[in-house]
């Protein structure tokens, strides 16, 4: 655990009575923002809130389970009610009909003929006193007067690999205006308290019946003629010391709880507060494409909600997903290669606050050969954490890190950060030189991306190697700024020695390998993972159209993103972790790759199957992983899960946009990719260093104006391409960029809706190239269907638009339509375009 005692005062306000005792609050309003999503409740599906200390997990059915870090304090929490003259209990979570998410909160509605339900959630931010909580009002309006039953499952469990000794007893201690449960544990020092003013108990076991584990009871009471006004808090806390001496009692415990009814309001006014000025600094982009647009605002705040303040800097959890009985909410606690494939996100929309503290805490757990962790529990300070195989179980953290502390400083122009761990990034540098093959990093310090692998574990992925020379090409850049000649240039020959390593991956074929054997040989299997060479930029591998033309086609990408391996191949399965399912990452991987080889058609199509996910499972966040071959998550799939947020960002704003940040040199450069049938584009608060911009993208004829205004003059050079000085511009509120189009380009039109459960149906553009008076596209959809292009022409003022030739299509305006081959499955087509 990362402290050692904590008051966490959980504030679940929940509900229903209004008995002559009750001391329920007055009903406020929630505010309405327009990043609302309303989705009809699966009941099959989750939900998540999360936040600083505290989580909310449940299923779109109403049960939940309650979290203030690390402890589960109750799960399975359900909700029933019998109405005067209605002799049937009402079972109101299987009445769910709608879920309702907004930034600072979720409500689920149950709705009958004479009664309905409205659960409201939501999470403070953490106050001054380090108190964290977790709110779940109830609402209620009914015909007539209604007893209700909260029924839940104490459980006082703390997370995962903490030791627990069984479920808690519940205790009833009677307060005036009502009491609440104490729940008592064996482990020392660990206590909760669950209380709602105004409800009285269910029956509690007697200790002379055969032990059983058996759930809680609160019933409380409503009547319509007085209680519509009102909510009713349930009030919940946990002490948490370890040291086996409480600084107070159960009994104090639970008076401090029920103490919290009367600050429902301020503390959901503080959230709301927060997110309505979340982007006040934070990038927001605004496009012809209004889902484009929310999911991406959607993605950064499911990011900035992994975020955990902790004494050595700030941990990022890694995804959400209700435990049960398991003690693993998803993966709830930090994770290095996590954090580090986000951290280009979080410089992407400009929280360089976030990323500083990420990288602190990372650097605060570095081993002392200079390993980066993999990952570290929540609870780890509770077990002998450092012997168990998971700290550092990967080895792919260390070259992350390099890639991402160059990629921060760049951005934010924090020389200083970089100065001042210089001494912990040459260790991490030492460690990744340590442990090679051929002068390539290895999996000899644990696994590169898969955990498991047929026929065995890879002895080097291409992965790894593709990282590696990254890592070497941002360990030269650092070392330029630190004035180290030596590392520079030694750095820059090793990053040209691993890159050159690459081209042994690539078979006779034209496609990248997974992995080479010790005995020199390669594993022949076809996957995604070598898109990650295409990352930074700085690499540019060898003859790679048969791989983009490959990982394009419908044997990886399917509606919903991109298969980690090719369906083809011997060990495909589309729901195993690593070998055939399609995770949101990847997908990621594989649009900021497709950007960075100037293929914007594919670029796109892979964007925006991970921004039609937002709305998919969990509303607003984007889960782990999904079939290989149904447009359906995998039941274990983490929900709410850090990367898959991440992968949205990243690749909208370097590849889409094009945006490269230069903070240290005051550099912008702008090579922006965007679709055929935008005209325009705006995004506003673009960080450059510790200034600000409005970049607008506009159409003038035959050119892209580009245009960066910031509030107060600035220097700032606006280029096409990065220039490596610092920036001698004078200083000024507009900087504008010219850059030529292409004579004529092509967007996808109307593809058609992918459904869960449906199998991949999609249109895939497997290549895309220009001569200057021709674009010829290599297509491939289902056999025997009819799919539309559109056609724009970016003629110079006062030309005549071109006269178009099409082969393998027909022209009807501007629209273009082509028709696949007879033939089963996908069927390819090619279409050109003279002029």
């Amino acid at each position: 655990m990362l402290k050692s005692f904590f008051l966490l005062s959980l504030s679940v306000s929940s509900l229903l009575a209004q008995s002559p005792n009750s001391t329920g609050i007055p009903r406020f309003a929630f505010d309405r923002s327009q990043l609302a999503i309303h989705h009809p409740a699966q009941p099959q599906q989750p939900f998540t809130l999360v936040g600083e200390q505290a989580a909310i997990l449940g299923a779109q059915d109403g049960s939940f389970e309650l979290w203030l870090m690390p402890v589960q304090i109750l799960r399975n929490a359900r909700l029933t009610a019998r109405l005067h003259g209605y002799e049937t209990t009402i079972q109101l979570n299987s009445l769910a009909t709608d879920v309702d998410v907004e930034p600072d909160h979720t409500t689920l509605t149950y709705a009958h003929a004479a009664i309905t339900v409205r659960q409201h959630m939501f999470l403070p931010r953490i106050t001054a006193d380090g108190t964290a909580a977790a709110v779940v009002l109830f609402e209620v309006h009914a015909t007539r007067p209604a007893e209700l039953t909260l029924t839940f499952d104490p459980s006082m469990m703390q997370q995962w690999p903490a030791p627990n000794y069984g479920p808690p007893s519940g205790e009833w201690v009677d307060r005036p205006g009502g009491g609440g449960y104490i729940l008592h544990t064996n482990t020392p020092g660990l206590y909760g308290a669950v209380a709602m003013p105004g409800a009285s108990r269910g029956d509690l076991r007697p200790y002379q019946e055969r032990a059983a584990e058996t759930p809680l009871e609160l019933h409380f009471s409503y009547d319509p003629s007085v209680d519509d006004g009102r909510f009713y808090p349930l009030l919940c806390g946990v002490l948490d010391d370890h040291s086996g001496h409480p600084a107070t009692t159960p009994e104090a415990l639970l008076d401090a709880v029920l103490g919290q009814k009367n600050r429902m309001e301020a503390m959901y006014r503080s959230t709301a507060a927060f997110y309505e000025h979340f982007f006040d600094q934070r990038l927001e982009v605004t496009t012809p494409d209004a889902a484009l647009d929310k999911a991406l605002r959607w993605a950064e705040i499911a990011v900035d909600q992994s975020r955990t303040p902790l004494p050595t800097g700030i941990g990022m959890t890694a995804g959400w997903l209700a435990a049960g009985g398991t003690g693993r909410p998803g993966y709830g606690w930090f994770f290095g290669r996590d954090t580090l494939w986000s951290v280009y996100a979080v410089n992407s929309y400009g929280d360089f606050h976030l990323t500083r503290g990420a990288l602190e805490f990372l650097l605060s757990q570095q081993r002392d050969d200079g390993k980066i962790m993999h990952e570290l529990s929540q609870t780890a300070e509770l077990v002998d954490w450092r012997n168990l195989p998971y700290q550092f179980a990967s080895a792919d953290a260390t070259p992350l890190l390099l890639m991402a502390v160059d990629d921060y400083v760049r951005m934010s122009g924090d020389a200083a950060f970089l100065k001042e761990h210089w001494p912990k990034l040459l260790r991490a540098y030492r460690f990744t030189r340590a442990h090679t093959t051929e002068g390539a990093m290895d999996n000899s310090q644990g696994s590169g991306w898969v955990e498991e692998w047929l026929p065995h574990k890879p002895d080097q992925e291409i992965y790894l190697v593709a990282l590696d020379a990254q890592a070497n090409f941002a360990t030269a850049r650092m070392a330029k700024l630190m004035h180290d000649a030596d590392l520079e240039t030694s750095a820059a020959a090793t990053a040209r020695l691993v890159a050159s390593r690459l081209d042994g991956y690539r078979s006779a074929d034209g496609v990248y390998r997974f992995s080479r054997n010790r005995d020199g040989s390669y594993e022949d299997v076809h996957t995604i993972f070598p898109t990650v060479a295409w990352w930074s930029g700085d690499l540019h591998p060898a003859d790679a159209a048969k791989s983009f033309e490959d990982w394009g086609s419908s044997r990886f990408t399917v509606d919903w993103g991109v298969r980690s391996v090719a369906d083809d191949a011997a060990i495909y399965d589309p729901i195993s972790y690593h070998r055939g399912s399609v995770w949101p990452l990847y997908t990621g991987w594989m649009a900021m790759a497709d950007y960075r080889a100037g293929r914007p058609l594919s670029a796109f199509e892979h964007l925006q199957s991970d921004v039609r996910l937002t709305w998919l499972q969990d509303p607003g966040a984007i889960t782990e992983l999904l079939s290989g071959a149904f447009y359906e998550p995998l039941a274990r799939s983490s929900s709410h899960q850090l990367w898959s947020s991440a992968m949205l960002i990243s690749p909208s704003v370097r590849g889409l946009f094009g945006l490269n940040v230069d903070g240290l040199n005051h550099r912008l450069a702008v090579a922006p990719q965007l679709p055929a049938n935008w005209g325009w584009a705006t995004l506003r608060n673009v960080a450059v260093g510790d200034a600000l911009y409005a970049v607008e993208f506009h159409r003038e004829a035959a050119e892209m104006v580009v245009k960066a205004t910031s509030v107060e003059p600035t220097v700032l050079c606006l280029e096409p391409h990065q220039g490596t000085t610092t920036c001698t511009e004078r200083p000024n509120l507009a900087h504008t960029l010219r850059l030529p189009l292409p004579p004529i380009e092509v967007s996808v039109y109307g593809e058609p809706e992918t459904r869960q459960g449906d199998e991949p149906h999609a249109m895939h553009i497997l290549d895309e190239y220009s001569d200057g008076h021709s674009l010829s596209l290599l297509l491939e959809a289902p056999a025997r269907s009819e799919r539309t292009l559109v056609v724009r022409y970016n003629t110079p003022a006062g030309a005549k638009t071109p006269v178009v030739q099409v082969e393998g299509g027909v022209m009807h305006g501007d629209m273009l339509q082509v028709h696949t081959p007879a033939g089963e499955g996908y069927q390819k087509m090619k279409v050109t375009l003279h002029w």
